[in-house]
């Protein structure tokens, strides 16, 4: 391990009644991937933004190469070498990938921007990070995993000696992840360190080479290359052993209440779907990203046209021709992107939490206020929603708060079957414990449950029977004793079982 690059002492950061922060430590040393691991809530995100210059420590210090340093903007940390990568890109669609690169650092010569001297700086970097495209083309062409790659292009146009890369793969696919790792791998030969901050506690394990976590804006423990693994990283982050993590309990299914033949989407037009979902019963789906898995929900749901196909919810056939008739007819979607369809952002809980209802619980043309606020109450209290009160934003509450006032809203129509699509795409490890125990709860309640998730170890711990799908198509059913990562790694790809029906 090289020597310490940066170094936190005893940093401590404060907001009007809460401590971000209390006294943490951190090291960062020369040509490492540090990973940084912890629940919502825990810190973290704090503690970037002060190394990236766009808060201040109350207390404390931050040293680079021993020295001590205080960043006032993220001028002065990107010119000490840091730069932070956030979750939701800082990029122009609009703008070329080399404008952007420079964007707000352009190089001059004579008052003029030399546009020779950036497109030059700008082949050289998007090279470092294995990315043959031209500086000139548009970024709103790219995938967004090669918009990924030019954000740490950017990074190392400024030199950066420490790049900070939150939650970097929450919105890539399997292919454009594992570029990511190439690239990182890259990074720490060319002696750059990463602090690495996700909720993937497999790319963890994959990829750093030590792992710090935060619990509660304190410092919880370090894990060093041979200790890392799953239960250790989980154990730190909640407090608690968690061998118990996906506890399921045996309880009667009952009668089909979803048949879904012959089902076509407009992505797979060639590929019809048959299944069948039971009350009580939790089946995930499975497969790799482009595998249909998210447009199959949405053509149920009648959120996307379907080209065709038989749906029978309760016994009473039809397709959903929209939405609403799906929600007519005992039909509900979490979606994949809560932010974006899933929320209003800028509303309160209690107005998100009633918005499906308003229908139902109006006074002719009028909000019934004592109702939407009841509903609100009783929806909070029963999937432990942590809020300072239902009138605060949706914005500023965590990711798995956020999950919750969806499901929410959802649950208020008491519907017969709940689709989700990546439910606990984002979240922590406790808020997602707090939905699979959830998930568990609505089917023993006789709901029947439906869901899509990319993550293997959650198809495997929370579903009674898993549908596997490629390119369009489900490849194979497998219940849940039958469940191994490789065997349903093999349907996924497009390989057949034996022991598949």
């Amino acid at each position: 391990m090289g020597e310490c690059l940066l170094e936190v002492r005893e940093v401590t950061k404060r907001f009007p009644g809460v401590v971000a922060l209390s006294g943490v430590n951190l090291q960062v040393h020369q040509a490492e991937v540090a990973a940084l691991i912890g629940e919502n809530g825990a810190g973290k995100s704090t503690l970037m933004k002060i190394l990236a210059g766009v808060q201040r420590a109350d207390e404390g210090e931050l040293l680079m190469d021993g020295k001590p340093r205080r960043f006032s903007n993220v001028q002065e940390a990107q010119e000490a070498g840091v730069a932070l990568i956030h979750q939701e890109l800082n990029l122009a669609d609009n703008l070329s990938v080399e404008a952007n690169i420079f964007l707000g650092r352009e190089p001059r010569r004579m008052g003029w921007i030399n546009q020779k001297v950036i497109r030059e700086e700008a082949r050289r970097v998007l090279s470092l990070v294995g990315l043959e495209i031209s500086p000139e083309t548009i970024l709103g062409e790219l995938t967004l995993g090669k918009q990924q790659l030019v954000e740490i292009a950017k990074a190392l146009s400024t030199n950066a000696r420490v790049i900070i890369m939150d939650e970097p793969t929450s919105s890539l696919s399997m292919s454009e992840a594992e570029m990511l790792f190439d690239v990182i791998g890259g990074l720490r030969q060319r002696g750059v360190s990463v602090i690495y901050i996700s909720h993937r506690l497999g790319e963890v394990k994959a990829l750093a080479d030590r792992v710090i976590v935060f619990r509660d804006g304190k410092n919880a423990g370090n894990l060093e290359r041979e200790e890392i693994d799953h239960d250790a990283m989980v154990r730190l982050m909640v407090g608690r052993d968690v061998s118990q993590f996906y506890q399921r309990t045996l309880h009667q299914i009952g009668e089909v209440v979803l048949s879904v033949k012959g089902l076509r989407s407009v992505q797979h037009p060639k590929t019809p779907v048959d299944f069948q979902v039971r009350s009580g019963e939790v089946v995930g789906i499975a497969g790799l990203v482009g595998a249909g898995r998210s447009e199959m929900l949405a053509a149920l749901f009648g959120a996307e046209p379907a080209l065709g196909g038989e749906v029978t919810i309760s016994g009473v056939e039809g397709l959903p021709k929209s939405p609403a008739e799906a929600l007519s007819r005992g039909l509900a979607l979490v979606p994949e992107d809560r932010k974006e369809q899933g929320l209003i952002l800028d509303m309160a809980v209690k107005e998100n939490m009633s918005l499906a209802s308003l229908r139902h619980d109006a006074r002719g043309p009028f909000i019934d206020e004592a109702k939407e606020r009841a509903l609100a109450h009783e929806m909070t209290q029963a999937l432990r929603v942590k809020t300072p009160g239902l009138w605060q934003l949706a914005r500023y509450l965590s990711g798995g708060n956020q999950q919750k006032i969806v499901l929410a809203k959802w649950l208020a129509l008491k519907p017969k079957v709940l689709l989700l699509d990546e439910p606990t795409r984002g979240i922590d490890i406790g808020a997602k414990e707090e939905i699979y125990r959830l998930m568990e709860r609505l089917a023993r309640e006789g709901m029947a449950v439906l869901f899509v998730s990319s993550e293997m170890e959650e198809i495997m711990g929370v579903a009674d029977r898993a549908l596997v799908m490629h390119e369009g198509r489900i490849s194979g059913e497998m219940m849940r004793d039958d469940f191994t990562e490789e065997a349903i790694m093999d349907l996924a790809t497009g390989r057949t079982l034996k022991n598949a029906s």
